[in-house]
């Protein structure tokens, strides 16, 4: 009686990804490779992924997508302002980048090309970039609304590159339960906050208009 082969699910692939990463100390070849070496067949693989550079990145977007469902489960969370909302997320990502560091330093490492590493963090770039617009709420929203989607998008982009920063940061900390990065999120996320702050902005932005009409009215 011949056994029925084990249906392979995503998971599986991105843990078998993982691995062989971290015990060859270098990607697969090409998807063949990868396939043959893990008992699985290619039509498999493409079930779930169009290339292993999809993979790459997704692996990330899950680092970030198993974030955010853990922030959510906690029913304090729903309460925070913005900017708990963001350090909450902060501690929680890199908690989860910190059980997977191994993998995290190696991928973004294996290449000579520090550019093509960072390929790699496009999809968690842009889902950060949607959660940066759903937790942004009114207290960082300027009142006039000609003004809004630039703000919006500019506090995501910015948002990112802090991200990709704190990122950067982390992977080079050499201290203890890498102390210096928590010190590292509080301190920039408290400064981007203050340079959030929309009253001067708003106040700016009504003092043109007032300059403005009171010069087409002196004409």
């Amino acid at each position: 009686m011949t056994t029925k082969k084990q249906v392979i699910t995503k998971d599986d692939i991105v843990s078998k990804y993982m691995e062989e990463v971290l015990e060859k100390g270098q990607k697969p070849k090409s998807v063949y490779h990868f396939a043959k070496e893990n008992d699985f067949t290619e039509a498999e693989f493409y079930a779930f992924f169009g290339t292993l550079e999809g993979l790459e990145k997704e692996i990330f977007r899950l680092f970030f997508e198993n974030t955010v469902n853990l922030l959510h489960k906690n029913e304090e969370y729903q309460e925070y302002d913005m900017k708990n909302k963001m350090l909450s997320f902060y501690f929680t990502f890199f908690e989860m980048l910190t059980a997977n560091r191994s993998y995290v330093l190696q991928s973004l490492k294996v290449d000579r090309n520090p550019l093509k590493n960072l390929v790699q963090l496009t999809t968690l770039r842009n889902s950060f970039k949607e959660y940066v617009a759903e937790i942004l709420t009114d207290d960082y929203r300027l009142e006039q609304e000609k003004f809004q989607k630039f703000q919006e998008k500019a506090i995501q982009e910015s948002s990112c590159l802090q991200l990709m920063l704190t990122i950067k940061f982390w992977m080079e900390d050499e201290s203890a339960a890498f102390e210096k990065t928590d010190i590292f999120i509080e301190k920039s996320v408290n400064a981007s906050f203050e340079l959030m702050n929309v009253a001067p902005m708003n106040h700016l932005i009504d003092f043109g208009k007032f300059l403005f009409k009171e010069k087409i009215h002196s004409r």
